[in-house]
């Protein structure tokens, strides 16, 4: 699995535009034969603070992922909500679970 991590800080008035279009950036992710879950956190302490929990079945799904429309639709309509520019970590997991996402 190629896991990533993608966090994000938006601006406080732009919390409801951000929800919406991640959630229906995630909805269609998940729809991919290669996406093994897709999953949007806020923070509850700060809300304006996201991470973007993803997983690939291969690092080539995630760049898939990334020439779809609806990655590129939610790409350009976050740009300008965010407060700074997001960033991603890649993970590997070394204690797999049953579920099969590990």
């Amino acid at each position: 699995m190629y896991i990533v991590h993608v966090f994000v800080h938006v601006k406080p008035d732009a919390i409801a535009a951000f929800q919406a279009a991640s959630e229906a950036n995630a909805r269609q992710s998940r729809l991919e034969p290669g996406v093994a879950r897709f999953d949007v956190l806020q923070q509850q302490e700060d809300p304006t603070h996201f991470v973007l929990l993803e997983v690939y079945r291969t690092p080539e799904d995630a760049a898939l992922h990334k020439d779809t429309p609806h990655y590129a639709h939610w790409r350009d309509t976050v740009a300008t909500l965010m407060a700074e520019p997001r960033f991603g970590i890649k993970y590997k997991n070394i204690a797999p679970d049953d579920a099969g996402w590990g």
